[in-house]
């Protein structure tokens, strides 16, 4: 079989802002278009009843134009990568074979090769390639009907964040950011096993733990301006670590005198580690969230031609580690109970209230005086935003075939 892709995708961002308090005004201006075209051919082959292969390649041309402005009591204010082109050339070359080894061993073995010229013109003039190869070993295991074992190790490369290259700003908080076209995709060797349990009727249990080394960590940083002056960036800030164990459950509760019900959930614990640019000391990876979860319950009412249920996700936090402040994030859990009946096949009626509990966000910023390895704490701002209870209706109406 032949899959043949093809995508293009453009983007366009204007923002103007402002800010003034007692003390002084602030401007901001920013102009961005982004443009995304994706050719993309897989071809697969079934040699035999047990091996079967993957062949296939893919080319991507991605482009940035970005500029912006900042000015304080009309006086413009130069920022890191204010004004810059950036074009990106990516294109891969891939292989994959699948060899039922035995009834129970299957064995996935890949190879991928991905190879980029990226160019920015304007305020950062750079031209640079990078290649980059990327195997992947898996192998499962079927020690029965029920019980599975997978076990896998593959190199992976992050795509860049072309939002990366440009300055941004949130006046809101007072806090300017560089832009950076200089960026080296993250590499990541991972290494991967979990273990898959099926039980009564539909119901299943898997565990997974995961180990990531890895390269050239994209985080914040300073950023030095050659006329002085420093500002918060993305930046590669070296290797870093992070290891995750993963559950997800599904419970069918016909058993236990609920017919038609079900629970299914899943968690993630994760913990990083990276040394931080500015005070050289370990901290955790920023953006990562340690604890993420949601929990659905759900019940199908076959002779009222309805389902209703309850679907739970969890708060999490994430924290940010510039070289001036620390930002954490919290979210707390949101609650959406919902109600979908029927009443013809073709017609559906369903009635949810987001939002349930009227959850909120808080958000603490810890400000240095300067840099955070050697300046004191300016301020501590603690913001608590609530977000009120959301009712909704759909009607949906299914037309053709």
């Amino acid at each position: 079989s032949l899959e043949l892709i093809g995508l293009r995708q453009t983007a366009d961002e204007t923002v103007e802002a402002q800010y003034r308090d007692f003390s002084e005004g602030l401007l901001f201006g920013l102009e961005s278009e982004i443009t995304e075209t994706i050719g993309r051919g897989v071809l697969r082959f079934r040699q035999t009843e047990t091996l079967s292969w993957e062949l296939g390649a893919e080319t991507a041309l991605n482009k940035l134009t970005g500029v912006t402005r900042f000015a304080r009591d009309g006086v413009d204010v130069p920022l890191p990568a204010a004004d810059v082109d950036v074009e990106e050339l990516r294109g891969e070359v891939f292989g994959k074979a699948t060899w039922r080894a035995t009834p129970r061993l299957t064995a996935d073995v890949g190879l991928r090769y991905e190879a980029s010229d990226i160019s920015s013109e304007g305020d950062v003039a750079l031209e640079k390639s990078l290649q980059f190869a990327k195997p992947r070993l898996a192998l499962t295991w079927a020690h029965d009907s029920r019980t599975q074992l997978r076990v896998s190790v593959e190199r992976s490369v992050g795509q860049l964040d072309f939002e990366d290259f440009v300055a941004s700003s949130s006046l809101n908080t007072g806090v300017l950011t560089a832009g950076n076209p200089d960026l080296d995709p993250e590499q990541e060797w991972i290494a991967e096993a979990s273990v898959e349990r099926r039980f009564w009727e539909g119901g299943a249990l898997v565990l997974t733990v995961r180990r990531a080394q890895i390269t050239d960590v994209i985080d914040r940083a300073p950023i030095r301006l050659a006329g002085g002056g420093v500002y918060d960036g993305p930046a590669n800030i070296g290797d870093g670590v992070r290891d995750e164990l993963a559950i997800n459950l599904t419970l069918p509760l016909d058993r236990v005198a609920i017919r038609g019900g079900q629970i299914q959930a899943e968690s993630t614990w994760r913990r990083s580690e990276v040394t931080d640019p500015t005070t050289g000391e370990t901290r955790e990876i920023s953006g990562l969230r340690p604890l993420e979860w949601e929990l659905k319950f759900s019940q199908a009412l076959p002779a009222r031609n309805a389902i209703w249920g309850v679907d739970v996700f969890g708060g999490y936090r994430e924290t940010s580690y510039r070289f001036d402040e620390v930002a954490t994030f919290k979210l707390r859990p949101y609650v959406v109970p919902y109600v979908e009946w029927k009443p013809r096949p073709d017609w559906a009626l369903r009635f949810e209230v987001p939002n349930l509990t009227e959850r909120g966000t808080m958000r603490t910023r810890t400000v240095y005086a300067g840099p955070r390895d050697t300046s004191p704490i300016a301020y501590i701002e603690d913001r608590d935003l609530d977000f009120g209870r959301m009712y909704r209706v759909r009607i949906s109406k299914t037309l053709g075939g």
